[in-house]
């Protein structure tokens, strides 16, 4: 028998079905009550499940209720009741008059990309606010976000969300979430559960489904889409605008390098603002002059060394720290690298010797005791202060190497305090992508990632810094075009596998 009408714990009349999902049916019902209208899931049990299975869908539809109403944010659902109907709870939220991004994608295929990046803005700053009192979602997707007739767009689904210190509801090697936009984390065994790193990879999928009209790693089957998620590389997004930085920053495989929250807010609510269109294909024409005799570069206080970068590319430079290590042990076991993709992939650089170089590849000595990889065909290019850079044909694209002096023993702070600041002065346009401790062959290292414009086009940079056992400073440094970053990101990851540091 229909449901329609029918009054649910004497206060809830059910006047309209809205939604149905795996896990329960939405309905608009008459509050009788206060006289207004409000959304009300209902429970599905499936007739097959077990005792056990039926009471873990119970708190987790009463675990919903919480989470959600943990969280007071204008663009999160709010929970008013949790009531019981025969026996099943049944959740009573605010009724949102709307349609879903998934209709939407489904009916028109993509959005522009300012479009998105407004959508995507309101749904970082909603997962800010649940990550900061401790509730992750775990099933951010366009299904699950409302588009209101009003303009509100609204996060909601909180059905399989989880609170920091919370028992698992899941049973050994069961997933919960929809495939598509699974981070890779969680389908590798022994993460228990996600942090909230993970709902900001989903944030980054559903950003680049709206859009390229599909998902970042659509296959046939749920297996193959699982296993893309956690190996392969996606393809670079065409039609994302300045939304690419977004994209490729939550993109990134290793959870501990992904963009987070704060940043992604920052960063759609600048290209909502500005209305993005996709990035023209760069031309060589751009380039006029030698863009390394054209950088200047500075010494700083306390014998820091900064690189005044000159982004290959006449004009356009990049100010960006060089902080160096305490002195420590040699070489221990590993170092993390990454893909042409962001994603993170284990090295095996330890006190054995770097592995061979790639075809294509010749070695430079590249400072006192120091080699690096470089692309053949790449010209080296004198530059003062003693660093090393390497130009591509193109000569829009740049490696620059550098053995400096011992200046101080936190760089992460430095760069946040000072550096980070020069950098956004002097280059217009800086944006971070990450900046976090990471290790280098078992030591302690620096990584920031950053983009800035150029004068026609944008520009994406990365530096790794590290120290030798002597205390002494190694730092790697590319830029390149962004929208031929992935292109060119395998000459840094190159470059940093196969370093010399000769006794």
């Amino acid at each position: 028998m229909s449901d329609l009408g029918r009054l649910i714990a004497n206060r809830y009349r059910l006047a309209e079905r809205v939604g149905r999902g795996g896990m329960g049916t939405v309905w608009r019902a008459e509050d009788e009550l206060l006289g207004r209208h409000v959304a009300v899931k209902k429970l599905h049990v499936p007739p097959h499940l077990q005792d056990d299975e039926i009471q873990r869908l119970y708190e987790r539809t009463r675990r919903e209720a919480r989470s959600a109403a943990r969280i007071t944010h204008p663009n999160v659902i709010v929970v008013h009741d949790v009531v019981d109907d025969e026996g099943l709870p049944c959740i009573v939220m605010e009724y949102v008059p709307s349609v879903t991004l998934g209709d939407v994608l489904k009916r028109q295929g993509t959005l522009p990309p300012g479009e998105a990046a407004g959508i995507g803005h309101v749904m970082a700053a909603a997962l800010r606010a649940a990550h900061d009192v401790g509730v992750l979602h775990r099933d951010v997707k366009p299904a699950n976000v409302l588009l209101g007739n009003d303009g509100r767009i609204v996060l909601t689904d909180f059905g399989i969300a989880v609170e920091s210190g919370s028992p698992s509801l899941t049973k050994t090697g069961e997933l919960v979430g929809s495939i598509q936009y699974l981070a890779p984390e969680r389908l590798r065994s022994g993460i228990a559960e996600p942090g909230p790193a993970c709902d900001l990879w989903s944030l980054g999928a559903t950003l680049y489904q709206a859009v390229e009209g599909q998902p970042p790693f659509s296959r046939d089957t749920a297996i193959e889409t699982a296993y893309a998620i956690a190996t392969d590389a996606y393809e670079p997004p065409r039609d994302a605008g300045d939304l690419t930085r977004v994209i490729e920053g939550l993109l990134v495989k290793d959870p501990d390098r992904r963009m987070d929250a704060h940043e992604a807010e920052c960063l759609l609510s600048r290209a909502a603002r500005t209305g993005t269109a996709p990035l023209a294909p760069s031309t060589r024409s751009e380039h006029r002059g030698d863009p390394v005799a054209s950088a200047s570069r500075r010494k700083r206080g306390r014998r820091t060394a900064l690189w005044i970068v000159a982004a290959m590319v006449a004009a356009a430079t990049v100010t960006s720290g060089v902080l160096l290590w305490p002195k420590g042990d040699a070489d221990a076991a590993s170092a993390h690298s990454s893909g042409a993709d962001g994603s993170s992939r284990p090295t095996a650089l330890s006190s054995s010797p770097p592995p061979p170089l790639p075809a294509g590849y010749h070695l430079k000595e590249a400072g006192q005791g120091f080699s690096v990889p470089v692309r053949d065909g790449w010209t080296p290019k004198n530059v003062p202060g003693g660093e090393v850079a390497y130009i591509d044909p193109s000569r829009l694209v740049g490696l620059r190497v550098d053995v400096v002096e011992f200046a101080g023993s936190d760089p992460l702070q430095h760069w946040r305090e000072t550096e980070e600041a020069q950098t956004r002065r002097d280059n217009p346009g800086y944006e971070r992508v990450r900046m976090a401790a990471t290790t280098f062959r078992g030591r302690p290292a620096a990584y920031w990632e950053f983009t800035f414009r150029g004068q026609r086009r944008e520009y994406r940079a990365v530096e790794l810094a590290f120290s030798g056992t002597d205390g002494t400073q190694y730092v790697v440094y590319l830029s390149a075009p962004n929208v031929q970053w992935n292109q060119y990101r395998p000459v840094f990851d190159t470059a940093v596998k196969g370093i010399r540091v000769h006794a």
